[in-house]
């Protein structure tokens, strides 16, 4: 029977970008919530988690949206986490789980390039 465990660790980083139509290896994922604390605590959650290698609270941004049917203008703090792939579904949950808001931000963009020690470092927390 095949070795199923290597399908939840990500490969070993090179430092070069994913071949064309390669899924890509590494990821940040951005949310944003409405207190310091709550951006901490979600920075933290996911961290010890091993879900992402480290997250970043950015200072306050004003956030304008519209939300039903009114346009509203918010203060918020932007989390950005960096973590594999191959961890995206389950960090993707405990944002779903773990915050306040109705229907939470949660973007996720490929890292295309990086530094290989970092990235072999991403992988390493992650996994």
């Amino acid at each position: 029977m095949a070795d199923l465990t290597a399908l939840n660790e990500p490969p070993e980083p090179s430092g070069q970008p994913d071949g064309p139509g390669e899924p890509a290896r590494f990821l940040t994922v951005m949310t944003t919530t409405d207190d310091e604390q709550k951006a901490e605590r979600l920075a933290r959650g996911a961290v010890e988690a091993r879900l992402a290698a480290c997250a970043q609270v950015s200072a306050p941004v004003t956030s304008v949206f519209r939300w039903q049917d009114a346009i509203e203008t918010s203060r918020e703090w932007q989390v950005l986490f960096k973590t594999a792939a191959a961890r995206y579904e389950a960090l993707a949950a405990y944002l779903l789980e773990a915050h306040d808001y109705d229907t939470p931000e949660i973007i996720a963009t490929p890292i295309t390039r990086g530094g290989a020690g970092y990235l072999s470092w991403v992988a390493e927390e992650t996994s």
